[in-house]
Protein backbone atom coordinates (compact mmCIF):
# COMPACT_ATOMS: atom_id res chain seq x y z
CA UNK A 1 0.00 0.00 0.00
CA UNK A 2 1.25 3.48 -0.87
CA UNK A 3 2.23 5.55 2.21
CA UNK A 4 -0.51 7.94 3.35
CA UNK A 5 1.95 10.83 3.05
CA UNK A 6 2.46 10.20 -0.68
CA UNK A 7 1.08 12.77 -3.08
CA UNK A 8 -0.82 11.37 -6.06
CA UNK A 9 -1.48 13.39 -9.18
CA UNK A 10 -3.67 12.40 -12.11
CA UNK A 11 -2.83 14.27 -15.32
CA UNK A 12 -5.94 14.32 -17.46
CA UNK A 13 -9.58 14.74 -16.49
CA UNK A 14 -11.41 12.29 -18.71
CA UNK A 15 -13.04 8.93 -18.12
CA UNK A 16 -9.81 6.95 -17.55
CA UNK A 17 -8.52 9.63 -15.17
CA UNK A 18 -11.73 9.65 -13.15
CA UNK A 19 -11.97 5.89 -12.82
CA UNK A 20 -8.27 5.72 -11.95
CA UNK A 21 -8.67 8.29 -9.16
CA UNK A 22 -11.74 6.50 -7.83
CA UNK A 23 -9.89 3.17 -7.88
CA UNK A 24 -7.02 4.66 -5.87
CA UNK A 25 -9.40 5.79 -3.15
CA UNK A 26 -11.33 2.52 -3.19
CA UNK A 27 -8.06 0.60 -2.87
CA UNK A 28 -7.25 2.49 0.32
CA UNK A 29 -5.05 5.37 -0.83
CA UNK A 30 -5.84 8.25 1.53
CA UNK A 31 -3.02 10.69 0.74
CA UNK A 32 -3.37 14.00 -1.13
CA UNK A 33 -4.93 13.48 -4.56
CA UNK A 34 -4.90 16.10 -7.33
CA UNK A 35 -6.55 15.87 -10.76
CA UNK A 36 -5.26 18.22 -13.47
CA UNK A 37 -7.28 18.89 -16.63
CA UNK A 38 -6.69 21.07 -19.69
CA UNK A 39 -10.41 21.79 -20.04
CA UNK A 40 -12.33 23.77 -17.38
CA UNK A 41 -14.83 20.92 -16.87
CA UNK A 42 -15.09 17.97 -14.53
CA UNK A 43 -14.86 14.62 -16.39
CA UNK A 44 -17.70 14.13 -18.88
CA UNK A 45 -18.92 11.38 -21.16
CA UNK A 46 -17.77 11.71 -24.78
CA UNK A 47 -19.93 9.19 -26.75
CA UNK A 48 -23.12 11.32 -26.41
CA UNK A 49 -21.33 14.28 -28.02
CA UNK A 50 -21.61 12.85 -31.55
CA UNK A 51 -25.10 11.50 -30.92
CA UNK A 52 -27.52 13.04 -28.42
CA UNK A 53 -25.77 16.42 -28.13
CA UNK A 54 -25.57 16.99 -31.89
CA UNK A 55 -29.18 15.89 -32.22
CA UNK A 56 -30.20 18.50 -29.64
CA UNK A 57 -31.62 15.83 -27.32
CA UNK A 58 -29.37 16.87 -24.43
CA UNK A 59 -27.11 19.84 -23.74
CA UNK A 60 -23.34 19.44 -23.80
CA UNK A 61 -23.13 20.39 -20.11
CA UNK A 62 -25.42 17.48 -19.22
CA UNK A 63 -22.72 14.90 -20.01
CA UNK A 64 -20.80 15.20 -16.71
CA UNK A 65 -19.91 11.75 -15.37
CA UNK A 66 -21.11 10.60 -11.94
CA UNK A 67 -18.29 10.14 -9.44
CA UNK A 68 -17.66 8.57 -6.04
CA UNK A 69 -14.82 10.99 -5.27
CA UNK A 70 -15.22 13.13 -2.18
CA UNK A 71 -14.33 16.68 -1.25
CA UNK A 72 -10.75 15.67 -0.43
CA UNK A 73 -9.73 15.80 -4.10
CA UNK A 74 -7.94 18.90 -5.39
CA UNK A 75 -9.22 19.74 -8.88
CA UNK A 76 -6.91 21.87 -11.04
CA UNK A 77 -8.89 22.48 -14.22
CA UNK A 78 -8.47 24.77 -17.20
CA UNK A 79 -4.67 24.67 -17.53
CA UNK A 80 -2.77 21.68 -18.91
CA UNK A 81 0.51 20.20 -17.73
CA UNK A 82 3.25 21.24 -20.15
CA UNK A 83 6.32 19.46 -18.77
CA UNK A 84 7.34 16.59 -16.50
CA UNK A 85 10.59 16.71 -14.50
CA UNK A 86 11.03 13.17 -13.18
CA UNK A 87 14.23 13.94 -11.29
CA UNK A 88 12.46 16.39 -8.99
CA UNK A 89 9.05 14.70 -9.48
CA UNK A 90 7.58 18.03 -10.56
CA UNK A 91 4.79 18.83 -13.02
CA UNK A 92 4.83 22.23 -14.72
CA UNK A 93 1.53 23.76 -15.86
CA UNK A 94 0.71 26.25 -18.60
CA UNK A 95 -0.41 28.82 -16.02
CA UNK A 96 3.05 28.80 -14.41
CA UNK A 97 2.07 26.63 -11.47
CA UNK A 98 3.86 23.46 -10.38
CA UNK A 99 2.80 20.28 -8.63
CA UNK A 100 4.90 17.69 -6.81
CA UNK A 101 4.00 14.02 -7.01
CA UNK A 102 4.97 10.70 -5.51
CA UNK A 103 2.49 8.70 -7.59
CA UNK A 104 1.50 9.81 -11.09
CA UNK A 105 -1.26 8.60 -13.40
CA UNK A 106 -0.93 9.73 -17.02
CA UNK A 107 -4.36 9.86 -18.65
CA UNK A 108 -4.10 12.77 -21.07
CA UNK A 109 -6.07 11.05 -23.83
CA UNK A 110 -6.30 12.38 -27.35
CA UNK A 111 -7.38 15.44 -29.30
CA UNK A 112 -8.98 15.67 -32.72
CA UNK A 113 -6.57 15.70 -35.63
CA UNK A 114 -6.72 19.17 -37.17
CA UNK A 115 -7.02 20.02 -40.85
CA UNK A 116 -3.45 20.07 -42.23
CA UNK A 117 -3.70 23.67 -43.48
CA UNK A 118 -4.07 25.82 -40.32
CA UNK A 119 -5.45 28.83 -42.20
CA UNK A 120 -8.19 26.77 -43.83
CA UNK A 121 -8.88 24.98 -40.54
CA UNK A 122 -9.60 28.32 -38.85
CA UNK A 123 -12.33 29.30 -41.32
CA UNK A 124 -15.71 29.90 -39.72
CA UNK A 125 -17.84 26.84 -40.36
CA UNK A 126 -14.97 24.34 -40.07
CA UNK A 127 -15.23 22.07 -37.03
CA UNK A 128 -13.59 19.14 -35.32
CA UNK A 129 -15.45 17.01 -32.78
CA UNK A 130 -13.72 15.79 -29.66
CA UNK A 131 -14.64 17.89 -26.64
CA UNK A 132 -17.70 19.41 -25.03
CA UNK A 133 -17.15 22.84 -26.55
CA UNK A 134 -16.70 21.26 -30.00
CA UNK A 135 -20.07 19.51 -29.71
CA UNK A 136 -21.88 22.62 -28.50
CA UNK A 137 -20.47 24.73 -31.34
CA UNK A 138 -21.25 22.14 -34.01
CA UNK A 139 -24.76 21.64 -32.64
CA UNK A 140 -25.40 25.38 -32.98
CA UNK A 141 -24.15 25.30 -36.58
CA UNK A 142 -26.41 22.34 -37.46
CA UNK A 143 -29.41 23.94 -35.77
CA UNK A 144 -28.95 26.99 -38.01
CA UNK A 145 -29.92 24.84 -41.00
CA UNK A 146 -26.87 24.82 -43.30
CA UNK A 147 -27.45 24.17 -47.00
CA UNK A 148 -25.02 21.22 -46.83
CA UNK A 149 -22.68 19.61 -44.33
CA UNK A 150 -19.40 18.22 -45.61
CA UNK A 151 -17.81 15.48 -43.49
CA UNK A 152 -14.18 14.69 -44.28
CA UNK A 153 -13.18 11.20 -43.15
CA UNK A 154 -15.42 8.13 -42.85
CA UNK A 155 -14.24 6.66 -39.59
CA UNK A 156 -16.72 6.08 -36.77
CA UNK A 157 -17.11 9.77 -35.90
CA UNK A 158 -17.44 10.82 -39.54
CA UNK A 159 -20.07 8.18 -40.25
CA UNK A 160 -21.98 9.05 -37.08
CA UNK A 161 -22.04 12.75 -37.94
CA UNK A 162 -23.15 12.10 -41.53
CA UNK A 163 -25.95 9.79 -40.31
CA UNK A 164 -27.00 12.34 -37.71
CA UNK A 165 -27.20 15.09 -40.33
CA UNK A 166 -29.59 13.02 -42.41
CA UNK A 167 -31.63 12.31 -39.27
CA UNK A 168 -31.91 16.09 -38.88
CA UNK A 169 -32.94 16.46 -42.51
CA UNK A 170 -29.70 18.15 -43.54
CA UNK A 171 -27.97 17.39 -46.86
CA UNK A 172 -24.64 15.67 -46.10
CA UNK A 173 -21.63 14.69 -48.18
CA UNK A 174 -19.09 12.25 -46.76
CA UNK A 175 -15.66 12.15 -48.40
CA UNK A 176 -13.36 9.18 -47.76
CA UNK A 177 -10.09 8.41 -49.59
CA UNK A 178 -10.43 4.67 -48.95
CA UNK A 179 -12.67 2.34 -50.97
CA UNK A 180 -15.33 2.12 -48.22
CA UNK A 181 -16.29 3.82 -44.97
CA UNK A 182 -14.67 2.28 -41.90
CA UNK A 183 -12.44 0.18 -44.11
CA UNK A 184 -9.41 0.59 -41.86
CA UNK A 185 -11.35 -0.81 -38.91
CA UNK A 186 -13.87 -3.23 -40.39
CA UNK A 187 -12.38 -4.16 -43.76
CA UNK A 188 -13.98 -3.71 -47.15
CA UNK A 189 -16.66 -6.41 -46.80
CA UNK A 190 -18.37 -4.85 -43.78
CA UNK A 191 -17.34 -1.33 -44.85
CA UNK A 192 -19.26 -1.76 -48.09
CA UNK A 193 -22.39 -2.55 -46.09
CA UNK A 194 -21.92 0.59 -43.99
CA UNK A 195 -21.48 2.61 -47.18
CA UNK A 196 -24.64 1.21 -48.74
CA UNK A 197 -26.54 1.93 -45.53
CA UNK A 198 -25.35 5.56 -45.50
CA UNK A 199 -26.29 6.03 -49.14
CA UNK A 200 -29.69 4.50 -48.46
CA UNK A 201 -30.27 7.27 -45.93
CA UNK A 202 -29.41 9.93 -48.45
CA UNK A 203 -25.75 10.57 -47.61
CA UNK A 204 -23.78 11.67 -50.66
CA UNK A 205 -20.87 9.25 -50.20
CA UNK A 206 -17.67 9.98 -52.10
CA UNK A 207 -15.45 6.95 -51.50
CA UNK A 208 -12.06 6.93 -53.19
CA UNK A 209 -12.03 10.74 -53.08
CA UNK A 210 -9.90 13.26 -51.24
CA UNK A 211 -10.34 16.91 -50.32
CA UNK A 212 -7.38 18.99 -51.52
CA UNK A 213 -8.27 22.36 -50.04
CA UNK A 214 -11.02 24.34 -48.35
CA UNK A 215 -12.13 27.64 -49.82
CA UNK A 216 -13.37 30.56 -47.79
CA UNK A 217 -15.07 33.85 -48.54
CA UNK A 218 -14.88 36.64 -45.99
CA UNK A 219 -13.32 34.24 -43.50
CA UNK A 220 -16.12 31.69 -43.83
CA UNK A 221 -15.96 28.22 -45.38
CA UNK A 222 -17.98 28.02 -48.61
CA UNK A 223 -16.72 25.02 -50.57
CA UNK A 224 -14.23 22.18 -50.78
CA UNK A 225 -12.05 21.32 -53.76
CA UNK A 226 -11.33 17.65 -54.37
CA UNK A 227 -8.19 16.24 -55.95
CA UNK A 228 -10.19 15.09 -58.97
CA UNK A 229 -11.16 18.68 -59.73
CA UNK A 230 -14.74 18.54 -58.47
CA UNK A 231 -16.12 21.03 -55.94
CA UNK A 232 -18.58 20.65 -53.07
CA UNK A 233 -20.47 23.75 -51.92
CA UNK A 234 -21.29 23.63 -48.20
CA UNK A 235 -21.68 25.86 -45.15
CA UNK A 236 -20.25 23.45 -42.60
CA UNK A 237 -17.21 21.16 -42.80
CA UNK A 238 -16.56 18.56 -40.12
CA UNK A 239 -12.96 17.35 -40.03
CA UNK A 240 -13.06 13.70 -38.91
CA UNK A 241 -9.51 12.55 -39.58
CA UNK A 242 -8.93 10.64 -36.35
CA UNK A 243 -7.17 11.59 -33.14
CA UNK A 244 -3.72 12.62 -31.93
CA UNK A 245 -2.46 11.36 -28.57
CA UNK A 246 -1.48 14.05 -26.09
CA UNK A 247 2.14 13.15 -25.37
CA UNK A 248 4.08 16.31 -26.30
CA UNK A 249 4.31 17.39 -22.67
CA UNK A 250 6.45 14.30 -22.00
CA UNK A 251 9.24 15.39 -24.34
CA UNK A 252 12.51 15.46 -22.41
CA UNK A 253 11.05 13.53 -19.46
CA UNK A 254 13.04 10.38 -20.17
CA UNK A 255 9.85 8.36 -20.64
CA UNK A 256 9.23 6.25 -23.73
CA UNK A 257 6.52 8.28 -25.45
CA UNK A 258 5.78 9.44 -28.99
CA UNK A 259 2.69 10.38 -31.01
CA UNK A 260 1.58 6.74 -30.84
CA UNK A 261 1.30 6.75 -27.06
CA UNK A 262 3.12 6.25 -23.77
CA UNK A 263 4.75 2.84 -23.45
CA UNK A 264 3.83 0.68 -20.46
CA UNK A 265 4.96 -2.71 -19.23
CA UNK A 266 2.58 -5.63 -18.75
CA UNK A 267 1.72 -4.48 -15.23
CA UNK A 268 0.83 -0.96 -16.33
CA UNK A 269 3.88 1.04 -15.20
CA UNK A 270 5.28 3.50 -17.73
CA UNK A 271 8.63 2.64 -19.32
CA UNK A 272 11.58 4.98 -19.58
CA UNK A 273 13.66 5.36 -22.72
CA UNK A 274 15.87 2.47 -21.59
CA UNK A 275 12.84 0.17 -21.38
CA UNK A 276 12.73 0.12 -17.58
CA UNK A 277 9.45 0.67 -15.69
CA UNK A 278 9.08 3.68 -13.41
CA UNK A 279 7.25 2.29 -10.34
CA UNK A 280 5.86 5.74 -9.53
CA UNK A 281 4.10 6.30 -12.86
CA UNK A 282 1.26 4.44 -14.59
CA UNK A 283 -0.80 5.29 -17.68
CA UNK A 284 -4.35 4.52 -18.76
CA UNK A 285 -6.87 5.17 -21.50
CA UNK A 286 -6.32 6.39 -25.06
CA UNK A 287 -2.75 7.52 -24.40
CA UNK A 288 -1.44 4.25 -22.92
CA UNK A 289 0.36 1.82 -25.26
CA UNK A 290 0.71 -1.59 -23.69
CA UNK A 291 1.48 -5.22 -24.64
CA UNK A 292 -1.78 -7.12 -25.06
CA UNK A 293 -1.55 -10.85 -24.26
CA UNK A 294 -4.35 -11.73 -26.68
CA UNK A 295 -2.32 -10.38 -29.60
CA UNK A 296 1.06 -11.91 -28.92
CA UNK A 297 2.23 -9.06 -26.71
CA UNK A 298 1.87 -6.54 -29.54
CA UNK A 299 1.73 -3.01 -28.15
CA UNK A 300 -1.63 -1.36 -28.69
CA UNK A 301 -3.23 1.94 -27.69
CA UNK A 302 -7.03 1.77 -27.61
CA UNK A 303 -9.58 4.55 -27.92
CA UNK A 304 -12.49 2.62 -26.45
CA UNK A 305 -14.91 3.71 -23.70
CA UNK A 306 -14.89 0.38 -21.87
CA UNK A 307 -11.11 0.18 -22.09
CA UNK A 308 -10.76 3.60 -20.42
CA UNK A 309 -12.91 2.37 -17.55
CA UNK A 310 -11.12 -0.94 -17.06
CA UNK A 311 -7.55 0.23 -17.59
CA UNK A 312 -8.14 3.35 -15.52
CA UNK A 313 -9.35 1.17 -12.66
CA UNK A 314 -6.38 -1.18 -13.09
CA UNK A 315 -3.87 1.70 -13.07
CA UNK A 316 -5.46 3.30 -10.00
CA UNK A 317 -5.22 0.08 -8.06
CA UNK A 318 -1.63 -0.34 -9.18
CA UNK A 319 -0.64 3.12 -7.95
CA UNK A 320 -2.43 2.55 -4.66
CA UNK A 321 -0.09 -0.38 -4.02
CA UNK A 322 -2.39 -3.25 -4.97
CA UNK A 323 -0.72 -6.13 -6.77
CA UNK A 324 -2.79 -7.23 -9.79
CA UNK A 325 -3.12 -10.99 -10.06
CA UNK A 326 -2.31 -10.86 -13.78
CA UNK A 327 -1.30 -8.37 -16.48
CA UNK A 328 -4.01 -6.11 -17.86
CA UNK A 329 -5.64 -8.15 -20.61
CA UNK A 330 -9.23 -6.94 -20.97
CA UNK A 331 -10.82 -7.82 -24.30
CA UNK A 332 -11.15 -4.60 -26.33
CA UNK A 333 -14.79 -3.71 -27.01
CA UNK A 334 -16.36 -0.84 -28.93
CA UNK A 335 -19.77 0.36 -30.08
CA UNK A 336 -21.11 2.96 -32.47
CA UNK A 337 -24.57 4.05 -33.55
CA UNK A 338 -25.07 4.73 -37.24
CA UNK A 339 -28.53 6.22 -37.33
CA UNK A 340 -30.77 3.51 -35.88
CA UNK A 341 -28.19 0.74 -36.43
CA UNK A 342 -25.87 -0.27 -33.60
CA UNK A 343 -22.40 -1.61 -34.45
CA UNK A 344 -20.53 -3.39 -31.67
CA UNK A 345 -17.15 -5.11 -31.69
CA UNK A 346 -15.02 -7.37 -29.52
CA UNK A 347 -11.31 -7.75 -30.17
CA UNK A 348 -9.02 -6.03 -32.68
CA UNK A 349 -9.53 -6.53 -36.40
CA UNK A 350 -6.08 -5.27 -37.44
CA UNK A 351 -4.15 -7.89 -39.37
CA UNK A 352 -7.17 -10.03 -40.23
CA UNK A 353 -6.74 -12.20 -43.30
CA UNK A 354 -10.35 -13.44 -43.57
CA UNK A 355 -13.89 -12.68 -42.40
CA UNK A 356 -16.70 -15.18 -41.78
CA UNK A 357 -20.35 -14.13 -41.48
CA UNK A 358 -21.65 -16.53 -38.84
CA UNK A 359 -25.05 -14.95 -38.22
CA UNK A 360 -26.97 -13.45 -41.11
CA UNK A 361 -25.15 -11.63 -43.89
CA UNK A 362 -24.64 -8.00 -44.91
CA UNK A 363 -27.53 -8.10 -47.37
CA UNK A 364 -29.93 -8.78 -44.51
CA UNK A 365 -28.87 -5.70 -42.54
CA UNK A 366 -28.26 -7.79 -39.42
CA UNK A 367 -25.21 -9.99 -39.03
CA UNK A 368 -22.16 -11.09 -37.07
CA UNK A 369 -18.76 -10.96 -38.75
CA UNK A 370 -15.86 -12.87 -37.22
CA UNK A 371 -12.33 -11.90 -38.20
CA UNK A 372 -9.56 -14.46 -38.44
CA UNK A 373 -5.81 -14.33 -38.63
CA UNK A 374 -3.56 -17.33 -39.22
CA UNK A 375 -6.43 -19.69 -38.39
CA UNK A 376 -7.51 -18.03 -35.11
CA UNK A 377 -10.43 -15.76 -34.22
CA UNK A 378 -9.14 -12.28 -33.40
CA UNK A 379 -12.29 -10.12 -33.45
CA UNK A 380 -16.06 -10.13 -33.92
CA UNK A 381 -18.37 -7.34 -35.06
CA UNK A 382 -22.14 -7.29 -34.71
CA UNK A 383 -24.49 -5.12 -36.74
CA UNK A 384 -27.88 -5.01 -35.01
CA UNK A 385 -27.16 -8.51 -33.68
CA UNK A 386 -25.70 -7.72 -30.26
CA UNK A 387 -27.40 -10.68 -28.57
CA UNK A 388 -24.99 -13.01 -30.36
CA UNK A 389 -21.84 -11.00 -29.70
CA UNK A 390 -20.97 -12.37 -26.20
CA UNK A 391 -20.70 -15.93 -27.53
CA UNK A 392 -18.39 -14.74 -30.28
CA UNK A 393 -16.40 -12.59 -27.85
CA UNK A 394 -15.66 -15.75 -25.88
CA UNK A 395 -14.21 -17.30 -29.03
CA UNK A 396 -11.99 -14.26 -29.54
CA UNK A 397 -10.83 -14.25 -25.92
CA UNK A 398 -9.94 -17.93 -26.18
CA UNK A 399 -8.20 -17.55 -29.55
CA UNK A 400 -10.52 -20.22 -30.93
CA UNK A 401 -9.89 -21.75 -34.36
CA UNK A 402 -11.10 -19.80 -37.37
CA UNK A 403 -13.59 -20.15 -38.98
CA UNK A 404 -15.66 -20.71 -35.83
CA UNK A 405 -18.03 -23.61 -35.45
CA UNK A 406 -21.24 -23.54 -33.41
CA UNK A 407 -20.86 -19.92 -32.32
CA UNK A 408 -24.59 -19.63 -31.66
CA UNK A 409 -27.58 -21.97 -31.50
CA UNK A 410 -29.23 -20.85 -34.75
CA UNK A 411 -26.06 -20.31 -36.70
CA UNK A 412 -26.48 -20.93 -40.43
CA UNK A 413 -25.28 -24.34 -41.52
CA UNK A 414 -22.49 -22.75 -43.51
CA UNK A 415 -21.01 -19.35 -42.73
CA UNK A 416 -20.08 -17.08 -45.62
CA UNK A 417 -16.34 -16.50 -45.70
CA UNK A 418 -14.63 -13.56 -47.38
CA UNK A 419 -10.88 -13.89 -47.94
CA UNK A 420 -8.57 -10.86 -47.86
CA UNK A 421 -11.05 -8.53 -46.12
CA UNK A 422 -9.39 -5.43 -47.51
CA UNK A 423 -7.45 -3.88 -44.66
CA UNK A 424 -4.87 -1.32 -45.80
Amino acid sequence: MAPMSDRAVVVGAGLAALRGAEAMREAGFSGPLTIVGAEPYRPYDRPPLSKHVLAGEIQADATTLPSSLGADVDWRLGSPVTRLDRESRTLHRADGGTLLYDRLLIATGTRARAWPNPHEGRLSGVFTLRGRDDAAALRAALAAGPRRVLVIGAGFIGCEVASLCRQLGLPATLVEPGPTPLGRVLGSAVGAFIGAMLEGRGVDLRSGSEVEWLEGEGGRFVRAHLTDGTRIDADVAVIALGAVRNTEWLDGSGLSADPGGVDCDAAGFVLDTEGQPDPRIAAAGDVARFPHPLYGGRRVALEHWSHAVMQGTHAGQLLAGAKPASPYAALPTFWSTQGDVVVKSAGLTEGADAVAFTQGEPGSGRFIAVYGRAGRCIAAVSVDSARWLPAHAELVAAGAPFPPQGAAADRPSRGIMVLAPGFP
